[in-house]
């Protein structure tokens, strides 16, 4: 019993002291750990050199490029102007916005060169009451038929045609006013083919409406060949001006219709002598043949002041070919009427 009592106070003895050599060296360790920030600091070597090559690639980056390219090209496309290219052809006249009136002056008198239409609804009377304008009309052309003798020389057989095209009421005029003269009797069974519906309407002055021989666009050619189309087979007389557009035979040749030109009309430049001492603020122009008419009449004539207003891209084109200046123009995306046209540039809206 004794010798086992030593045995485990022994034991005992041994392990107390492996205990407290164990948490002295738990002490020393930590006391290694807790050292000051300052001795490790001085421990480690400086990277300075290496932080400032990081940070100047970091601004060098492609990420950073890209941001800068990003950003040019922002500033570019904010600094572009903007243009319209008109619909259709890409080499169709643009028309830029037209500049503001300057101050002070203001436009008081207006030519427009057309026939007055003599109606109340005409928009121009409105614009007038509405800005205490001055309007006057004066057709710069006008309209001049072919004699009967004159007619056939161009060797076109009226009868032998079963279908008609009209583009215009001049055209529906003339070609009933040349029949008669030449005596002829247009059958029942003719084919009338007219670019839009008033067209249509306005051949009851001549011959009775009946829905089956007659056919209408919606005042473009290209409507007007939808129906032309459906009656291939038929032979058309195209009556015209001699200024017809080129775009109209040339369209009818490529869809291979059967068709005879056939000039029954011309458009001549209206004597204007009595305008040459009268002043306006603003000329309006409908088409190229006014511009003709103008410097036909007045070669001398040179724009200074005056306003020009014009109508369509041809009529443009005209005014540019002549060297004048473009004031006004219609349509377009904000006035596809003249007078709408007219009255934002007199208001500057």
């Amino acid at each position: 019993m004794k010798n086992s009592k030593s045995e485990s106070s022994t034991a005992k003895d041994s392990s107390m002291a492996k205990l407290g050599e164990e948490r002295k060296n738990t002490s020393v360790k930590t006391s290694k750990k807790d050292a000051s920030p300052n001795e490790n600091e001085a421990k480690q070597p400086t990277n300075t050199n290496t932080d400032n090559k990081r940070s100047a690639v970091m601004k060098d980056s492609p990420k950073s490029s890209e941001t800068k390219d990003a950003n040019k090209k922002a500033a570019v496309k904010k600094d572009k102007p903007a243009t319209k290219k008109a619909a259709g052809d890409s080499t169709a006249f643009v028309t830029p916005s037209p500049p503001p009136l300057p101050s002070g002056e203001k436009i008081k008198t207006i030519l427009i060169t057309q026939e007055n239409p003599g109606t109340d609804r005409n928009p121009y009377v409105e614009l007038a009451k509405k800005h205490k304008l001055k309007i006057d009309y004066r057709a710069f052309i006008h309209v001049e038929g072919v004699e009967s003798l004159d007619f056939r020389q161009q060797r076109v057989t009226i009868l032998e045609h079963t279908a008609v095209i009209f583009t215009s009421r001049n055209a529906v005029d003339h070609f009933f006013r040349l029949t008669k003269d030449l005596r002829l009797t247009i059958p029942d069974s003719m084919r009338y083919f007219c670019m839009s519906e008033a067209i249509a309407y306005y051949l009851q002055k001549y011959i009775q409406y009946r829905k089956r021989k007659i056919f209408f666009g919606q005042n473009t050619f290209q409507d007007l060949m939808d129906p032309i189309r459906k009656f291939k087979n038929e032979k058309f007389l195209l009556p015209c001006s001699d200024l017809l557009k080129h775009s109209i035979p040339e369209t009818l040749t490529r869809e291979n219709i059967n068709f005879s030109k056939a000039v029954m009309y011309k458009t001549v430049c209206s004597d204007l002598s009595d305008l040459a001492d009268v002043k306006y603020d603003m000329l309006v122009f409908f088409s190229p043949s006014d511009i003709e008419s103008l410097f036909k009449n007045f070669p001398d004539f040179t724009q200074n002041t005056t306003k020009i207003a014009i109508f369509g891209q041809t009529t443009a084109k005209a005014v540019q070919d002549a060297l004048l200046r473009i004031d006004v123009f219609a349509p377009n995306p904000k006035a596809p009427s003249m007078s709408m046209a007219i009255e934002q540039y007199i208001t500057g809206k």
